[in-house]
């Protein structure tokens, strides 16, 4: 049966983290349904996992619970599914003529591994060289964090961020780092609390070696207040 082997294709990936495409894999209907519709529905679906788990949803504790995970599933933590909450990531100018690399590091990154649906907390570091445009360095937080909220591979979501920023500022010349750990290495399976993973994406004069060691040395400063 054909469900048979899918349910052997899954098993015989294990906890291995297989991305298909740099693309999020979304339907071509995603959003057919509002946001509010997508709640209701999402509510019920939780509702029955706890109730299937054994769990007394009449409890004052859990009640509520249902529908406080399908409104975080849609608003928050998936919430960059949704192409309208994507940045406007406004350019300006560069009039001062700042001509070396631009780097912010240490943006707090919380995702969500679309393999088992646990956290995947880290730190992303994201550079850019001018060619004559630059863009608000918030505005590098906020897409870090708008790709981040949806399931992810953390391997896609290091070069979505590449993509993007090259798209916004007209440049080949980004490069991300993402050093995160993943709660399904951490806290099940193999439950290796200690291992973090890294990834990175080097675009343009990135792929230069003395471009990239520099950027690499520069996120590894202490940076203390």
């Amino acid at each position: 049966m054909k469900t048979d082997k899918n349910i052997q294709d899954i098993d015989a990936l294990g906890d291995d983290h297989v991305g298909t495409s740099t693309d999020t894999p979304l339907r071509s209907d995603a959003f057919k349904l509002s946001s509010d519709e997508k709640i209701d529905i999402i509510k019920e679906d939780v509702r029955h996992i706890l109730e299937t788990l054994g769990l007394d949803l009449t409890d004052d504790s859990l009640k509520g619970t249902p529908l406080r995970v399908a409104k975080m599933f849609v608003n928050e933590v998936f919430g960059g599914l949704n192409p309208k909450k994507k940045p406007n990531a406004s350019t300006f100018e560069n009039k001062y003529k700042y001509g070396e690399m631009l780097v912010e590091k240490n943006i707090t990154l919380y995702s969500t591994c679309e393999h088992h649906l646990l956290p995947i907390v880290g730190r992303a570091h994201v550079a850019y060289i001018s060619n004559g445009t630059v863009v608000g360095l918030s505005k590098m937080n906020r897409i870090v964090d708008y790709y981040a909220k949806r399931p992810q591979v953390q391997e896609r979501l290091t070069i979505q961020i590449v993509k993007e920023l090259q798209q916004v500022l007209g440049t080949e010349d980004v490069a991300c780092v993402i050093d995160a750990k993943h709660l399904c290495v951490n806290s099940r399976g193999i439950r290796d609390i200690e291992s973090s993973t890294v990834t990175a994406e080097f675009g343009g004069a990135f792929k230069k070696q003395e471009t990239r060691r520099e950027f690499l040395d520069y996120i590894k400063l202490d940076t203390q207040f």
